[in-house]
């Protein structure tokens, strides 16, 4: 059977995910194909994230226990950075490495890797696009700054429309009908021709479209409903940005597990901005936005509800990493096997503006996981973040030996 990738409707176009029946390639051994990254902008907060113990068997840290069902599938990194610039302007040194702003972690791999997909990268971002203001993740090796998505419904169009048929997600949205509605027909056809594990597998991509148009309805549902403020007056120079961060970050989470499911990409970057938002999270509303909590000066109930935010962004990624465990490939491996996830930030400590120890997880990609690997960066030959992207891009089988001012790699501890 010719390896078909999608299914064709007058003006719709749906990618479909790998298939046995299809001839997909086995997965060579030790090896990842997809490379996504989540960054947060105000930092993680680092008492919160880091376990009190090292190796395997520490006491799950608070920020952290909403990933508990995956203990065993991510590694947490202590003591690891780029020795580089303080400040926000100098957060993107993330992906960037010593110098902010130079080209990208994910950029490398996306020129190497990601030309053969449908999009060679995704830069998606939750949070205050309007406001980034050159502070992106991602940068070409000619130090441009790439646009972000923040919208799910682009990212909708882009994955499962025609470019000339723009007018039909917000209609396909807003009536209850799907994007496979104009592809049954042809859906049908290819069903009869599989066997019975890829029908099933077929089935199974099928719900969870759907399942992700239903939930982008219900946003459009409820976009214009009135959202109760909190009694507490944000300073004039903190813009006040929509308190639906959390529900987009779903969202954007559900699409991108479609998205590695689908081979559309192959390298993703989701950036988790933050300025004035005042969150309400368990029916309270917190003491106050997002960014001032970033700030709390080591004030206990500041500190707290900062804890009980980014707790938020854990869930929406617990989330993610269960679609990468359910969700399986041609030879009936979970993506999350496949699927490097890097989780982590620039700015080691916001309230300080520091950028040194930058709290650091990465989940997936066939990795020995389960541990907490602290790292003595006082240590004459300490090692940099950027040692362990030197073993993230191996693990995507590129011939790598350098990173930005780094020139080793972790492949000693983290195998």
């Amino acid at each position: 059977m010719e390896r078909r990738r999608f299914l064709r409707a007058g003006l719709a176009s749906i990618a479909l995910p790998a298939l046995e029946a299809f001839g997909a390639p086995e997965p060579v051994a030790g090896r990842a194909r997809t490379f996504v990254s989540v960054g947060a902008y105000l930092g993680w907060h680092a008492p919160a994230f880091y376990p009190k113990q090292t190796g395997a068997g520490y006491e799950m840290p608070p920020l952290l226990e909403p990933l508990t069902p995956h203990r065993e599938q991510f590694t947490i990194f202590s003591g690891l950075d780029h020795r580089a610039p303080n400040g926000h302007d100098a957060w993107n040194n993330f992906l960037c490495g010593k110098v902010p702003g130079s080209y990208s972690l994910d950029q490398i791999i996306a020129d190497q890797i990601g030309q053969k997909s449908r999009f060679p990268s995704l830069h998606l971002i939750a949070g205050a696009s309007e406001h980034t203001n050159g502070r992106q993740m991602s940068y070409t090796k000619q130090g441009v700054p790439l646009p972000e998505i923040e919208r799910p419904s682009v990212l909708y169009k882009r994955l499962f429309m025609s470019s000339a048929d723009r007018a039909r997600v917000a209609y396909i949205l807003s009536s209850g009908r799907s994007a496979l509605d104009d592809v049954v027909d042809d859906a049908r056809r290819l069903e009869a021709s599989l066997p019975a594990g890829d029908r099933a597998k077929l089935g199974e991509y099928f719900e969870s479209v759907r399942g992700v148009e239903r939930r982008m309805s219900r946003q459009i549902e409820t976009i214009d409903e009135p959202v109760p403020q909190p009694d507490y007056k944000l300073p004039e120079t903190d813009p006040i940005t929509p308190n639906l961060m959390m529900e987009a970050e779903q969202v954007l989470y559900d699409l991108m597990a479609l998205a590695i499911q689908t081979e559309s990409t192959k390298v993703i970057t989701f950036g988790l901005y933050g300025l004035g938002q005042v969150f309400t999270i368990d029916g309270a509303p917190l003491s106050a936005g997002y960014h001032a909590l970033s700030h709390h000066g080591n004030d206990p109930g500041m500190m707290r509800d900062l804890v009980k935010l980014e707790r938020s962004h854990m869930l929406q990624l617990s989330g993610f990493l269960k679609a990468l465990r359910e969700k399986k490939d041609a030879q009936d491996r979970p993506l999350l096997d496949s699927t490097i996830v890097l989780v982590g930030t620039g700015m080691g400590d916001a309230s300080r503006h520091s950028n040194s120890d930058l709290p650091t997880l990465v989940a997936g990609g066939g990795f020995q996981h389960g541990r907490h690997l602290a790292i003595d960066r006082k240590a004459p030959d300490a090692p940099l973040l950027g040692d362990l992207y030197v073993t993230l891009m191996q693990r995507l089988g590129m011939e790598a030996g350098t990173f930005s001012n780094a020139s080793k790699n972790l492949n000693h501890l983290f195998a």
